[in-house]
């Protein structure tokens, strides 16, 4: 009895658990807006509809997504919750989803997108709030509760409405920095910065952040350049010049003259630097003054004019260019005339041999007397140099030897022949001329001791060409010239032809001439004849002209086949002709004795064709013996059966023919019907014939005529009696 209270206490809360059945009719998801302004709140609420079995109190289980990650999870025993996200961030946009658990069962809500419109404003922060020209400036741009990917964009603002612009892309973090060059001029630099993000759908850029302001100090003032000169400067006095600066700090840095291109003094770590000289007039001109420090640098220009004391020297000589021996006088002068002291110098080397210190100068020109030569003039411990004048003594040219590149005087019809031409002796520049049989065809110049090289192409046959060369050059001699030279032009062979007389065709045991002709080369001319696949020429001969004429006594039926002919000079390998093809045909006499031959087979072919029609013809019509009662005047008639054995016997007497035809042999009435054709036996009526004579025979026998007559219709034959 216990155990059976047992059984039933245990078995009471499965009971009850079988009577509490539920289903989950529907999840649903809302919120006031599906757009949100940046920093609001985005306020979800998620609504389930459950069907029970019974009234009673349950939990439900409401997780929320984003993105179909878990963002929220909460228990209630009520059909509704909520979830709040506040402030809301550009990141918090997305797909929402609520899914509710209860009494083992699930079903989530329809996906619920929201966007969140625009961005936190960036914050911009500088490192340093004042900077030196030359440093930099680092800037740091921060979008706080944010998160990446960013772009930001940093702004110099410059005056009238100018920015120079950095941008950075920061895929971990929600910040960035950047760094700006101070450049010269900078006082007071302002800085912005904005922020842009991107998702999957659109984009947004937030507002330019706060202005940042950075002052920039001077590390040293502009410099200034002064000079100590007096305001007229002439050539021979001093020229002081000097570039000077303030610094705000004890700084590391350069000051430097310079002209043009050129540095003429520099210092390092001092505020001044001076530069000092005695005037000349090439000191005219443009000083510089520059100060650097770092990335800084700061100029200033001053105009320096030099009056001239005297003028430039100036060198004139006899002549430039002037034969080996001639005398050659150089002047040396200044424009006004004033009193200096004069040299006259000779380049090469750099620093020049002095020749004589005086205004003139006379010598009797040698070849290394070749030079450039200046005059030096001296007033006041000013030295100008005049401009030099290059002086050139010539030495003749010997005379020039001609020489081809090539080992052999011959050349190849169409080919490029290398001729040089070379004076061994004799000051250049060199002139040299190529003549051909007199008639120049190029000059070329030498600067060096070296040979000219002359290039000439044959066009045209000419057994023997003759070339000389000419060189001269600036000396007062004439010109000078080779001795002659004769070249030898070879054509090679070309356009070989082959044939033969009689052309193609020869009779069996004649000759015939083959004939190989060159259109174009020179002499002699190798000539070979060949029959077609055969290594040894039947004619192989050199001859000094361009045509060969080989007669071949015999030509048989064995020798008919394909021939060419090759032909070849010194300078060029075998040119083959063309191919001539030679038939063998019978003779004369072959012909004949054919022909009388065939005739012959005609007429005894002829003859006995006639003696056989002959004999046909009389088996055809022959001989008809007649024999009878001269008392038989009348004939009758009767049907006899048909067949081949029967025929009509010919008796002597009168009688006649019924039918108007003629009698014809049978074989002319054979026809489809011959079979069934009926015997008719015909009276004939023939001559009486001599009582004295024997009756017509032939042979032995008696001839009877039988008449087939093949009408079908005819009843009946008949015979004569």
């Amino acid at each position: 009895m216990y155990f059976a209270v047992l059984v039933i206490l245990l078995h009471c809360p499965s009971l009850k658990a079988q009577d509490d059945v539920i289903t989950i009719n529907k999840v649903e998801l809302t919120a006031p807006s599906l757009k949100v302004k940046n920093g609001m709140s985005i306020e979800l609420t998620c609504i389930v509809d459950i069907s029970k079995s019974t009234s009673f109190q349950m939990q439900h289980a409401f997780l929320f997504y984003k993105d179909d990650s878990l963002l929220h999870n909460t228990t209630s025993e009520q059909n509704r919750t909520r979830y709040k996200i506040s402030p809301a961030r550009f990141a918090d946009s997305g797909s929402y989803k609520c899914t509710v658990e209860a009494n083992r069962k699930t079903k989530s809500s329809n996906d619920l997108d929201v966007r969140v419109e625009g961005l936190s404003q960036p914050k911009l922060t500088a490192l340093k709030r004042e900077v030196t020209e030359g440093e930099v400036v680092t800037l740091r741009c921060e979008v706080p509760e944010e998160k990446p990917p960013f772009i930001f964009l940093f702004r110099k603002l410059l005056p009238n409405q100018q920015f120079q612009k950095k941008s950075k892309q920061e895929l971990k973090e929600n910040f960035a920095s950047v760094e700006f060059p101070v450049e010269e001029g900078d006082r007071i630099l302002r800085f912005q910065c904005t922020a842009k993000v991107t998702s999957a759908v659109y984009s947004e850029t937030s507002e330019p952040s706060n202005m940042t302001i950075v002052t920039v100090v001077e590390p040293f003032s502009h410099p200034k350049l002064t000079s100590k000169s007096p305001w007229n400067i002439t050539e021979g006095d001093r020229i002081d010049i000097v570039c000077t600066t303030i610094l705000v700090r004890k700084y590391e840095l350069e000051i430097l003259i310079q002209k043009d291109s050129r540095i003429l003094n520099s210092t390092r770590g001092q505020s001044s630097v001076t530069y000092s000289t005695i005037a000349t007039v090439e000191h005219n001109g443009n000083y510089t003054c520059k100060v650097e420090l770092g990335r800084v640098s700061k100029t200033t220009s001053m105009n320096i004019v030099v009056a001239e004391l005297f003028a430039k020297p100036i060198l004139t000589p006899s002549l430039t260019d002037l034969d080996e021996n001639a005398r050659l006088s150089l002047w040396c002068h200044i424009n006004g005339s004033p009193k200096a002291n004069f040299s006259i110098i000779k380049r090469p080397p750099e620093n020049g041999i002095l020749l004589k210190t005086f205004s003139n100068f006379t010598i009797r020109a040698q070849v290394n007397d070749t030079g450039s030569y200046v005059c030096r003039a001296e007033i006041k411990g000013i030295i100008k140099e005049s401009n030099p004048v290059q002086i050139t003594v010539y030495a003749p040219v010997s005379e020039p030897v001609l020489s081809v590149a090539s080992p052999s005087t011959e050349m190849v019809l169409g080919d490029t022949l290398l001729l040089r031409c070379q004076s061994m002796s004799g000051t250049p520049p060199i002139n040299y001329t190529l003549f051909r049989e007199n008639r120049l065809i190029h000059t070329i110049t030498v600067f060096n001791n070296t040979y000219a090289e002359f290039r000439d192409r044959q066009t045209k046959l000419n057994n023997r060409r003759e070339y000389r060369c000419e060189a001269s050059n600036r000396h007062s001699n004439a010109k000078r010239s080779s001795y002659k030279m004769n070249i030898t032009v070879i054509a090679p062979v070309r356009n070989v032809s082959f044939g033969s007389l009689p052309y193609g065709e020869v009779e069996d045991g004649g000759e015939i001439n083959f004939l190989c002709v060159v259109g174009e080369g020179s002499l002699p001319i190798n000539f070979r004849i060949f029959k077609q696949n055969d290594q040894k020429p039947l004619f192989n001969e050199s001859r000094m002209e361009t045509r060969l004429h080989w007669q071949k006594k015999t030509f048989h039926k064995q020798d008919a086949g394909k021939y060419f002919c090759d032909a070849s000079n010194r300078v060029t390998e075998p040119m083959r002709s063309n191919l001539l093809t030679v038939k063998v045909i019978l003779a004369s006499w072959q012909k004949g004795f054919i022909a009388l031959f065939v005739l012959a087979v005609i007429a005894i072919t002829a003859s006995g064709f006639w003696w056989y029609w002959r004999k046909k013809e009389k088996g055809k019509h022959p001989s008809m013996e007649m024999s009878g009662s001269t008392a038989a005047t009348n004939s009758t008639s009767e049907k006899l059966p048909s067949g081949p054995n029967h025929y009509t016997e010919f008796y002597p007497g009168s009688g006649y023919i019924e039918d108007e035809n003629p009698v014809k042999p049978t074989d002319e009435n054979k026809g489809p019907d011959h079979e069934s054709a009926e015997v008719e036996y015909t009276e004939v009526e023939v001559s009486t014939p001599d009582p004295y004579k024997a009756p017509v025979k032939k042979g032995t026998d008696t001839v009877y005529s039988e008449i087939r007559k093949a009408n079908n219709d005819s009843g009946e034959n008949r015979h004569s009696v």
